[in-house]
């Protein structure tokens, strides 16, 4: 499968490593550790869902969910800030 293949696969809530990659390529260095922590789930919810391929849906959402997706943006920034 090539990486074309590969982008463009669908993407769920418990992708979390995928949607996390995906929130640091948007933003950037925008959001450090401190306030990646501290974005409301509500926003977050908003920004998964405007992912390209994204396809789950709000219902499916939970808070453990969040909370990966959160320690996995923390982890995407910290490789490419240190």
């Amino acid at each position: 499968m090539s990486f074309k293949e590969i982008e463009n696969l669908p993407i769920f809530w418990a992708d979390h490593e995928d949607i996390a990659m995906a929130l640091y390529e948007r933003f950037g260095s925008q959001f450090n550790e401190s306030k990646i922590y501290r974005i409301r789930f509500t926003d977050l919810i908003e920004w998964v869902m405007e992912i390209p391929h994204f396809e789950g849906r709000r219902d499916d959402c939970s808070e453990a969910h969040l909370e990966q997706i959160q320690a996995k943006w923390v982890y995407e920034w910290r490789d490419n800030n240190s």
